[in-house]
């Protein structure tokens, strides 16, 4: 029978992380609801802060990431993953990590998806088809992939140097890639569920006798008490 090798592309898998000298807990949470999101509108880089429900979310989350003692809270440069690290970190700033922006988003930013349709027909057919790919104007999938691996290598980086928990707000386009690079999933399909304040854990355990870490998916989107309410999920 013919051997079937899967095609070979970088992933933040065991390999990845083999340099590990401890357990690492990597926590990637989604900012809270913005004046964006409230409006129903892609945002993309456009660089909205939250609203009142936003902040409520992050408060609400805080008591759950602080009682993990993170040794380090990354944020976006953009106003609402920042707003978010800041509430999650009470009070301390967290340090900007660029590579975890959200996606450029073309010509549909600032527009809600209907407005999308009936001003830019040709390119809504191709977000369609293609998701962002058939956006004139907006990040690529190949785009997205490298600069999750980028923001891994940070974060790898982070844990290199003694951090073991390590808090990365980001955005809901974005935390798709930071999910599917752990994968080698190339492609904006499957999607994950991504609500505002939503946790997704990612634990890298290292073993011994020089075996590759388990590296797992504890859980996604997870919403702490009180997370309840807000815009629904993208995705």
């Amino acid at each position: 029978m013919q051997e079937i090798h899967p095609p070979s592309i970088p992933r933040a898998d065991a390999v990845f992380f083999a340099s590990l000298g401890q357990e690492t807990r990597f926590i990637i949470v989604r900012h809270g609801q913005s004046e964006g999101n409230a409006r129903s509108i892609v945002q993309g880089r456009l660089d909205l802060p939250l609203d009142a429900t936003g902040r409520t979310q992050a408060a609400a989350l805080a008591p759950w990431i602080q009682a993990l003692e993170p040794d380090l809270i990354l944020s976006s440069h953009l106003v609402r993953a920042h707003e978010t690290a800041t509430i999650l970190g009470g009070g301390n700033p967290p340090r900007v990590l660029d590579s975890l922006a959200e996606l450029e988003v073309g010509p549909f930013q600032g527009l809600s998806f209907g407005e999308a349709r009936s001003l830019h027909p040709a390119a809504y057919a191709g977000f369609l088809r293609e998701s962002w790919d058939g956006v004139p104007g907006a990040e690529h999938s190949t785009s997205l992939y490298l600069r999750a691996l980028q923001a891994w290598a940070a974060m790898r980086d982070a844990a290199l140097g003694g951090a073991r928990v390590i808090v990365a707000v980001s955005h809901g386009g974005f935390i798709q890639w930071l999910i599917k690079s752990t994968m080698g999933v190339d492609s904006w399909l499957p999607l994950f569920p991504m609500s505002n304040c939503g946790a997704s854990e990612y634990l890298a355990t290292p073993r011994p006798e020089g075996l590759p870490p388990l590296v797992q998916w504890k859980r996604i989107d997870y919403l702490a008490p009180g997370l309840e309410s807000g815009t629904p999920p993208i995705f």
